[in-house]
């Protein structure tokens, strides 16, 4: 149980990165971030959460913040995981954790 939540927890931990490294570069890139390679890795990696995200949000919500509304529900998954993580280290004892 325990592998399968920091599995869990990575996945979700480089999804972020993706998401965050993808509106940081699109800063700096400014109008021609499409034709950056860096870019357009960083968009194909972030696609699984942002599709996830378009397909479980209502259609009132604009495409143009599906990015915000993936990192919100991520950081909240991310923190149930720690959450998660952290009672099962406690109950098997702190020992078999690290």
């Amino acid at each position: 149980m325990l592998l399968a939540v920091v599995i869990a927890k990575s996945l979700i931990e480089l999804s972020l990165m993706f998401i965050v490294g993808r509106f940081l570069l699109g800063l700096l890139a400014g109008a021609n971030r499409d034709k950056n390679v860096f870019w357009q890795l960083l968009d194909v990696a972030s696609k699984p959460a942002l599709w996830l995200t378009r397909k479980v949000s209502p259609k009132l919500i604009l495409d143009q913040h599906i990015p915000l509304a993936a990192s919100s529900w991520l950081l909240i998954t991310w923190v149930l995981m720690v959450q998660l993580k952290i009672d099962i280290c406690l109950e098997m004892g702190i020992a078999s954790c690290q």
